[in-house]
């Protein structure tokens, strides 16, 4: 599957749009390690523990684009966007979302 966040795909031709895919997670992190996060505040720095969290959420939320689109029969994503937002103290809700394609075949 070929992800890419451009409205085209370098040297294919698009055939068909087949609509919008999305993926979605919100993941929180347990709470010592958010008590830990909150003590970093006070002395300021990255977060790592929240960083490894948004990066996993973000995976996870390509892959279930990813499966979204296979359920499609698509061959490509293209224009991926993803967008984030606090639910709670602690929990993110990542969404990953663009337009599933085909993509037409080579001979």
């Amino acid at each position: 599957m070929k992800l890419v966040n451009i409205d085209y795909i370098p040297g294919e031709e698009i055939v068909e749009a087949l609509g919008i895919v999305k993926g979605q997670i919100v993941q929180s992190k347990n709470i010592g390690r958010d008590f830990m996060a909150g003590m970093k505040t006070i002395v300021g720095g990255e977060i790592a523990g929240y960083t490894e969290m948004i990066s996993t959420a973000r995976a996870m939320a390509t892959k279930r684009m990813v499966d979204d689109a296979k359920s499609l029969g698509a061959d490509a994503i293209i224009n991926i966007r993803y967008g984030s937002s606090a639910v709670m103290n602690g929990a993110a809700e990542i969404i990953a979302y663009g337009t599933a394609v085909k993509i037409k075949k080579r001979d």
